[in-house]
């Protein structure tokens, strides 16, 4: 490969990893080109980038986008991701569903290094998405319980003859 390219490599890199969260390092042995495809489709879907590079231009990559750099060894394909629970809960998936391949080796998150260990808990949280509807239905529920405290409040409020009359609105 000609310098030049290399550079534009490099280059490519860094501009998607400006604006990541999260950077995962994967070994990608033993997944053959269909299921590549399918990996690279399923985070392409979700907005998740996959790179397959050579280490030492992906440590360059990293290291000129101001993050501390990792030791890489075999192959590896890079995962740039915005939202990193969802990348990693995709890479924890496909891993389960494929006989833990793609193997994380680690990566960055919020430009802190992080293991195969850290991904694993990143994958078990919830998403933006479930945390909201976590969020929500909880909210529900207290709302509930305060309306049902008023109507109590209320009843407990209200005459305690039945026969009396209840006033009326004028209109």
């Amino acid at each position: 490969m000609k310098r030049s390219d290399k550079e534009q490599l490099v280059t490519e890199l860094k501009d998607k990893i400006k604006g990541a969260a999260a950077l995962y390092y994967t070994d990608f042995t033993g997944l053959n080109v269909k299921r590549m495809t399918e990996l690279r489709r399923r985070l392409r879907k979700a907005g998740v980038g996959y790179v397959v590079i050579k280490n030492t231009l992906a440590l360059k990559a990293v290291n000129e986008s101001g993050l501390a750099g990792t030791r890489l060894k075999g192959p590896t394909g890079v995962v740039v991701a915005k939202d990193a629970i969802v990348a990693a809960k995709l890479l924890a998936t496909f891993a389960k569903e494929h006989d833990a391949r793609p193997a994380v080796k680690g990566g960055l998150y919020e430009g802190a290094a992080i293991d195969e260990a850290m991904v694993k808990k990143l994958a078990a949280l919830p998403t933006r998405d479930e945390a909201y509807s976590q969020l929500l239905g909880a909210l529900n529920g207290v709302l509930m319980l305060f309306a049902l405290a008023l109507e109590a409040l209320r009843a407990q409020k209200a005459p305690q003859d039945e026969s009396a009359p209840i006033p009326q609105a004028s209109a």
